[in-house]
């Protein structure tokens, strides 16, 4: 059966739990957010949610913080710790989100 896994088609063997779709794509469980229809599943539920032919899922990794680094002239715009930041949500500490796969 086909579903819609982040925007795009994927082929599974039949109705499964979101744990084993998880399971099967080797994604740990414990560092995504997983959206099914449209509804963000809570982590407690994965074993129980069953994903049915057509479903649409998708599945963000958590992503956050700076890099350790010395380009440049060695600051990376950090203030001289000598830490760079991959983008301006990292540098304020945030949590961001990226898909699976990306």
């Amino acid at each position: 059966m086909t579903i819609r896994l982040n925007g795009e088609p994927h082929e599974i063997a039949g109705p499964v739990t979101i744990s084993a779709l998880l399971a099967d794509l080797n994604v740990d469980p414990r560092r995504v957010a997983v959206e099914h229809n449209l509804v963000i599943v809570k982590r407690d539920r994965y074993d129980s949610v069953m994903i049915g032919d057509g479903d649409e899922i998708e599945i963000v990794n958590f992503v956050g913080g700076g890099t350790e680094g010395t380009e440049g002239d060695g600051d990376g715009g950090d203030g001289g710790n000598g830490t760079s930041f991959n983008s301006e949500t990292q540098r304020h500490g945030a949590i961001g989100l990226a898909l699976v796969g990306d």
